[in-house]
């Protein structure tokens, strides 16, 4: 592209410019696709073993039927996938638009150094653990139909989730567009979705307020089959409060996982700045679990539930709320005041499992208590979760050794943006 004074006839025209690059960018991607570092590593061989086994049972889930490889049937007719992958994940993904609107409304720049990996953490949740409802719908070509209005269904909770989970999905992208157009070197197409971004994160939060609101209202549809330990009118509101510590908690994980591994990556002053990162995030978590467990005490005094304590459900309850809601809660508390990294590094594991609990408990064992027969999954659902998960993380990976995401993007020194440029690539580095 550089050096073309040319312009007479000799001109290709536009046709054989656009398969040149068109060609130049399949080679560009298909370099980019090689692995970087080592690829026999024990995380690697394990968790591609277990990515391979959950294809073929995948597979075998959609020519031989539900009944294949799952233990659902009419009584239960959602379990893990519903349970963990779809109401579980998405509340992990609320870290995004929290996050976002603490960097980008709120302006505390400090958090800013992990705005990146928490949207992209968020983004591919959402397309692996909401696609994973795929797997659970037993005609999964119909899941296009509130979409297209073919059978909107606008009198169910699920058409707004549909509608919400397809935007918040785009709004991600664009969210996240910016790090793809450093990656290509798009300067232009950079700066439009820049332009975007506010706008995004904007919707983006109201659409999160919404549909983390509505996972819970789901469940207001059946107030006889969950134990009333669990089930209260506030559900919806539980379960939006609960996605932002469960948010929170996971990017304190996510960081302090990427900050070891991708260490590389990361520069001096985001290196230093972790430590203050990670405690102003146990702090946000700490009030939310505060405001989660008095609406928690709220609910279980007004329902006059002393009677059901002292039961098997009782301890099982005791366990989730003080155990996973009031000891985190006092943990963080304890552990910013210390100021001690560790610490809320452990409490965010404690209140990650506290969601994984609750989110368990309302959609499988506490829903039809009651049955002598009880819904349990299967292996091979408990191995195609793994799968998911796994696969999340490998994609996670490709996309943080590539692009700008934990490291600075730096505009490129004499090269001014070309009206007739189109692209000129750049490979990525560790």
């Amino acid at each position: 592209m550089k050096g073309k004074t040319d312009t007479g006839s000799s001109n290709p025209g536009p046709a054989p410019i656009l398969l040149q690059k068109a060609g130049e960018f399949i080679r560009f991607f298909l370099g980019e696709l090689r692995p970087k570092g080592r690829v026999l590593t024990p995380f690697n061989v394990i968790s591609g073993a277990i990515i391979l086994l959950g294809a073929v049972l995948v597979v075998i889930r959609f020519a031989r039927g539900l009944g294949a490889v799952t233990n659902l049937n009419q009584d239960y007719p959602w379990g893990l996938w519903i349970g963990f992958d779809v109401v579980t994940g998405v509340a992990f993904a609320g870290g995004a638009y929290v996050l976002t609107f603490v960097v980008h409304v709120l302006r505390f720049k400090k958090y800013e150094p992990i705005v990146r990996a928490t949207v992209l953490n968020g983004f591919l949740a959402y397309v692996f653990y909401a696609g994973a409802l795929l797997l659970d719908l037993g005609r999964p070509w119909n899941v296009i139909n509130p979409i297209i209005g073919k059978a909107f269904g606008l009198s169910s909770v699920l058409f707004l989730v549909a509608w919400h989970f397809m935007l918040y999905m785009i709004c991600e992208f664009v969210e996240f567009a910016p790090a793809v157009a450093e990656w290509l070197n798009w300067k232009r197409v950079r700066r439009f979705v820049m332009s975007l971004t506010m706008g995004a994160v904007i919707f983006g939060i109201t659409l999160s307020t919404l549909h983390q609101s509505g996972l819970g209202a789901l469940f207001l549809l059946a107030p006889s089959k969950i134990h009333p330990l669990w089930y209260s009118g506030s559900i919806p509101v539980l379960f939006f409060i609960s996605s932002i510590f469960a948010g929170l908690s996971m990017v304190i994980i996510e960081s302090s996982i990427s900050h070891r591994i991708f260490n590389s990556q990361i520069d001096g002053e985001h290196r230093a700045s972790h430590g203050e990162i990670v405690l102003g995030l146990g702090k946000g978590a700490a009030c939310a679990l505060f405001v989660y467990l008095f609406l928690k005490i709220i609910d279980f005094v007004h329902g006059r539930h002393w009677d059901l304590i002292p039961t098997p459900m009782g301890y099982w309850y005791l366990l989730e709320t003080v155990g996973f809601v009031l000891v985190p809660a006092g943990l963080f508390v304890y552990a910013v005041r210390k100021e001690s990294v560790p610490m809320v590094q452990f409490t965010a594991v404690l209140a990650a499992i506290g969601v994984v609990l609750n989110r368990l408990n309302v959609s499988i064992i506490a829903f039809k208590w009651y049955e002598p027969v009880r819904y349990v999954p299967s292996w091979m659902e408990v191995e195609i979760t793994l799968a998911v998960i796994f696969l999340e993380i490998w994609v996670f990976r490709w996309v943080v050794n590539r692009m700008p995401v934990l490291r600075k993007y730096r505009e490129p020194e004499g090269e001014p943006v070309k009206e007739a440029e189109v692209v000129k690539w750049r490979p990525s580095h560790m």
